[in-house]
């Protein structure tokens, strides 16, 4: 080291030395003016303990007791909430200041041995509350089969239709191994569990055809669909498709609605939750003034199969009694090749002769 570099660092360490020192006299000086304690002459004087809020943020020099520790409302005066005091040790590790009765005593090195930090209390959740509860698993998506599909529609076809409804997993057309044709059947299965409910909710046209989406092997298939729609009877011409989309999506979301034409006094409201629909039937509703009554829409063969049931005379079968068979409706034929034509309703059709023919034999009873 050259002379120049010692003449500095001797008139550096001087400067310091004359600094700490006149720091040190203004302090003492201080501390003999204030009431109630001794100048350095005494034997008693005050010492500051350097405080931060954190590591990084500037010190400040908090004044101790005369007993030499330190008022936790000194502390907190400064640092709001503050309820210690911690210091680094040479080793690296935080270690906390003693406290009692609300009083921090310095560690056996001192007070000026450390900068120490302020420590502050967590915030803690309150019992109170309810823990958050984990959201309902929705159902998982099923393969879904698709029915009636053309001959000449593949998988590009049915992909690009059954994406209006969500993001598609997969779509398969199945065809026959040999000829390499479509067998008019093919699956899907959507990302989301709504848009399985939409597309099962309705009929989809589809390359021209008419096409059905249910859930393959499954009675839930069938009852997904069928539930979902409702007959809405009593309906009068200016009740329109609108009106009806409007009234009825205050109870859940439609899907379709449909009004016969030409008109029929009846029109038919699918819904996206079969739940919705079955809660409305049974009631009546007033729309636009009118009282409408809602039930639950049966496929045309259920209702074809209960007429049947409940008036024979509509079956369009043969009846049972001797030269008397019912053709169609309105068309008897009685005697052999003669037919004659009746407007009967309800219980005034002929009924068939119930009677047994009399046995060619009889029995005799024999003593």
């Amino acid at each position: 080291m050259d002379d120049e570099a010692r003449h500095v660092i001797r008139h550096m360490s001087n400067e310091i030395s004359f600094r700490f020192r006149s720091l040190a006299s203004v302090s003492s000086h201080l501390v003999g003016a204030a009431p109630g304690e001794r100048g350095a002459a005494g034997g008693m004087s005050v010492e500051y303990v350097l405080v931060s809020e954190a590591e990084d943020s500037e010190p400040i020099e908090l004044p101790s007791e005369e007993d030499g520790s330190v008022l936790l409302s000194t502390v907190a005066a400064q640092f709001a909430s503050c309820c210690g005091l911690k210091y680094r040790t040479a080793g690296g590790r935080l270690r906390g200041v003693r406290l009692v009765d609300e009083r921090l005593y310095p560690p056996a090195d001192g007070w000026g041995a450390h900068r120490y930090l302020c420590v502050f209390p967590r915030q803690r959740e309150t019992r109170s509350e309810p823990p958050a509860r984990s959201p309902a698993a929705r159902p998982r998506c099923s393969d879904l089969i698709v029915l009636g599909l053309p001959w000449k529609t593949g998988e590009d076809t049915v992909r690009e239709y059954f994406e209006s409804f969500g993001e598609l997993l997969m779509v398969q057309v199945k065809r026959d191994q040999k000829t390499g044709l479509s067998k008019g059947f093919g699956f899907i299965k959507f990302a989301d569990y709504d848009a399985q409910l939409r597309a099962l909710a309705r009929r989809h046209m589809i390359d021209g055809r008419w096409c059905d989406v249910r859930i393959p092997n499954s009675k839930e298939g069938a009852a997904a669909r069928v539930p979902s729609k409702v007959f809405v009877g009593r309906c009068t011409e200016n009740i329109t498709a609108d009106d009806l989309r409007e009234y009825f999506g205050a109870f859940g979301q439609v899907t379709d609605v449909f009004i016969p034409k030409p008109f029929r006094a009846f029109s038919f409201v699918t819904f996206l939750d079969p739940e919705v629909a079955q809660s409305l039937c049974g009631q009546d509703h007033i729309i636009k003034g009118v009282s409408v009554n809602i039930s639950t829409a049966s496929p045309k063969r259920d209702r074809g199969a209960s007429a049947s049931a409940s008036n024979p005379a509509n079956s369009g079968g043969r009846g049972n009694g001797p030269g008397q068979a019912l053709l169609s409706w309105g068309l008897v034929e009685g005697a052999p090749g003669t037919r004659a034509l009746f407007n009967w309703v309800g219980d005034a059709w002929p009924q068939p002769d119930t009677h047994p023919a009399p046995h060619p034999k009889p029995y005799v009873k024999y003593e």
